[in-house]
């Protein structure tokens, strides 16, 4: 496997999305085939199950939430992920096995035994060499769902979670940044679009040197 992983994780709201599409921009610039995905919903499979996990008709059970989440991943990683990888791309995927982690670990208090021997199974080995963690305060990150939401973008069912929930979350992500500090590299996401990319721009050009 040639290509390079990077996944770019934080709480809802803390503008990875935007730095994933400057990232690829500014990496294809440097001449490299880049790969923009995300989870859930990259996949025909997943966008059904992305409709359900997202949607508020039907609110699943922290369990059933979970497993919907692996399936989603194993089909992503399958048909999207490691196809690029074997030809040479990096990929920079909006979210993965660690938004599982802060997420149905952290912010769902599920068992973590049972849910780290199921990310094994549903990744497939294909674990990232960069996680670009974008770090942001709940409060920051409530303004601006806020403002995604009056600018006519739907809201989903984790944009109405309370603020706890958020902040377990966001705990949850500072403990995987604590405890794979190689791997998972701190972005300070208080800042506008562009000085949170030039923070982007420094650590993709340390790591893909």
């Amino acid at each position: 496997m040639s290509g390079y992983f990077i996944t770019l994780e934080g709480i809802d709201g803390c503008g990875k999305t935007t730095q994933r599409r400057l990232s690829a921009g500014w990496l294809r610039e440097q001449g490299h085939e880049v790969v923009e995905t995300f989870e859930p919903g990259d996949t025909v499979l997943g966008r059904e199950i992305r409709a359900l996990l997202l949607g508020g008709a039907h609110v699943p059970a922290a369990e059933t939430e979970l497993l919907l989440f692996l399936a989603d991943r194993t089909q992503h990683v399958r048909e999207v992920i490691l196809p690029a990888l074997e030809r040479g791309a990096v990929v920079l995927c909006d979210r993965y096995t660690d938004s599982t982690r802060a997420y149905q670990l952290a912010g769902r208090a599920l068992d973590a035994s049972v849910l780290e021997a199921m990310l094994t199974i549903a990744e497939l080995g294909t674990v990232p060499q960069l996680t670009l963690w974008f770090d942001l305060p709940v409060a920051a990150a409530f303004e601006r769902m806020r403002s995604r939401v009056a600018g006519g973008e739907a809201a989903s069912r984790f944009d109405a979670e309370h603020q706890a929930f958020h902040e377990r979350v966001r705990q949850g992500f500072s403990a995987i940044h604590a405890a794979q500090p190689q791997r998972v590299q701190r972005v300070d996401a208080s800042g506008d679009a562009q000085s949170i990319q030039q923070q982007v721009r420094a650590l993709l050009g340390r790591y893909l040197a």
